[in-house]
């Protein structure tokens, strides 16, 4: 049988770096304080969910809300939720 012929690549080599182009900053890490606040609000949100339902005829203010608790429960958990998009 007969041997193919090897063909030799040229070697890569990046492009220098142009006067006009300045190099891209890598973020750091994320703050440890937003990750507390993230996970904060959504555990809020958990936690006014929860407790809207076990006591929320109950408690005067959230009685008088009614069915908007959903909302605020939920939008704090989506607000969180939002907030990973951030986290590096």
């Amino acid at each position: 049988m007969p041997k193919s012929k090897v063909r030799k690549k040229a070697v890569y080599t990046p492009p220098a770096n142009r006067p006009g182009t300045t190099p891209v900053k890598v973020a750091g890490p994320t703050h440890p304080i937003y990750i507390g606040v993230m996970l904060g609000v959504m555990l809020l949100g958990l936690v006014w969910l929860v407790v809207n339902y076990l006591a929320g005829e109950s408690i005067s203010f959230m009685a008088t809300l009614g069915p908007w608790n959903f909302a605020i429960g939920f939008s704090l958990i989506v607000i969180g939720l939002l907030m990973t998009m951030r986290w590096r």
